[in-house]
């Protein structure tokens, strides 16, 4: 009896490793999505990359339900391959400490991390897509770099432009907020809903774009994306 018992331990525990081993496939691809945890910030600017991450779990059929590494993740398939689909939970200016840790968990080479996020800089409704070089002042992409040790990643930046009136080459007004102030301001009070209809579009196009870099590779995507739409 005590031997059967040992043959069906066995059984069982090859059976569990197995299951282990199927339960958790190997990740190809993290997309990263850079946000602010909290409902008050659910509708901001500064959320769009939360937002793009919601509409590609959405296409997927999936929820972000797993809290892994400070962050929420859901697997997908993308181009026929594992991916990882992250929210880090750190708030924006310290997304790289969830992000490193999931790298380094599943063994991803940077190269094949995908971040989405707002960009100032960059003209409302525009999309430009790179890999490498500096962070243009987004403290989410350079905790990441800083995290990660290399910014050899590619970003799917979203253009939001700055606010109406804002100029760098034109000194504030007296009694004006300064220039971080209103940015601040800009960035993180919640969007209209006028505001948050004509976003969709460019939400929609970063979706888009994660799929084209998996699928027909960096440079392909950036042809394609990095146009005027």
């Amino acid at each position: 009896m005590a031997a059967i018992k040992r043959l069906f331990g066995n059984f069982r525990s090859s059976r569990a490793k197995k299951s282990d081993s199927n339960s958790h496939p190997s990740i190809q691809w993290m997309v990263a999505g850079l946000g602010n945890p909290g409902e008050e910030y659910s509708r901001s600017r500064h959320n769009a990359g939360f937002m793009t991450i919601d509409r590609i779990a959405k296409a997927k059929n999936v929820e972000l339900n797993r809290r892994r590494f400070k962050g929420v993740t859901a697997e997908i398939t993308l181009a026929e391959k594992t991916a990882l689909l992250v929210k880090p939970q750190t708030f924006y200016n310290l997304s790289g400490e969830c992000i490193s840790d999931l790298i380094g968990y599943f063994k991803i080479p940077p190269q094949n991390l995908i971040v989405l996020h707002d960009e100032l800089d960059l003209e409302a409704g525009r999309l430009r897509i790179k890999q490498g070089g500096g962070d243009a002042g987004n403290r989410g992409v350079r905790s990441i770099a800083e995290s990660l040790g290399t910014t050899d990643f590619i970003r799917v930046r979203m253009g939001i432009g700055r606010p109406r009136g804002f100029s760098n080459e034109v000194e504030m007004e007296p009694g004006r907020q300064p220039k971080t102030e209103e940015n601040k301001d800009y960035l993180l009070r919640p969007m209209t809903a006028a505001e948050r209809q004509a976003i969709a579009a460019l939400l929609e196009r970063a979706a888009l774009a994660v799929e084209a870099i998996a699928q027909d590779g960096l440079e392909a995507a950036m042809n394609r994306y990095n146009q005027r739409s």
